[in-house]
């Protein structure tokens, strides 16, 4: 029976490795046994996913970017090309750390832009949206748009991705996505779907 995946013959999908229907992995990338890729994915050209790695469904995953253990990328979020994630704050080659790994989870949604670098043990709150080139130090909140190095608060971002006319100071009110027309309500610095 054939795969219901795709697989390009310059890439390695190791025996022990899931891989979901639909998923299409491309040139020269290298998928460790026990990674878990879900449906209906997109995995660039030379993209890494390790062993302790989790990929939901209908994630995008462009060029050069590596999805390293204990990083787990919930439904439907974008990696931009050259993104980096890292899983261990003091490494060192003379000291192997992989007992010290750390969590970093990306909720459903998120886009990061490309050259963007997140630090481990980091939560990207659902929606949120990071700038191209940021370098990502602590916890971002869902649906916040954030840039810079370090990486912060610059905005409010519908799940569509447009930009909300929401205020950064803490504050109550309610803003309506002038593209897709979805609704959100702001209290302090926590933002919702109206239909949350």
């Amino acid at each position: 029976m054939a795969a219901e995946y795709f697989v390009h013959p310059t890439s390695v999908v190791e025996e022990g490795a899931a891989v979901g229907a639909g998923t299409r992995i491309w040139h020269f990338s290298h998928i460790m046994p026990g990674a878990k890729i879900g449906c209906d994915c997109t995995i660039g050209q030379n993209v890494f996913v390790g062993a302790r790695a989790v990929i939901g469904n209908r994630v995008k995953i462009q060029n050069n970017v590596s999805v390293y253990d204990k990083v787990t990328l919930e439904d439907d979020v974008f990696c931009g090309p050259s993104m980096v994630f890292t899983n261990v704050k003091r490494a060192r080659s003379a000291f192997p750390r992989k007992d010290a790994f750390e969590e970093t989870l990306v909720k459903r949604g998120v886009s990061i832009g490309a050259n963007a670098t997140v630090l481990p043990g980091i939560t990207i709150g659902q929606c949120a949206f990071i700038g191209a080139g940021s370098v990502v130090t602590k916890d971002i909140l869902p649906y916040a748009l954030v840039y810079g190095v370090p990486a912060e608060l610059k905005g409010w971002v519908c799940e569509c991705g447009e930009k909300l006319a929401l205020a950064l100071s803490l504050s109550e009110e309610s803003a309506t996505c002038q593209s897709c027309g979805r609704k959100y309500r702001k209290k302090d610095r926590e933002v919702k779907g109206i239909d949350e």
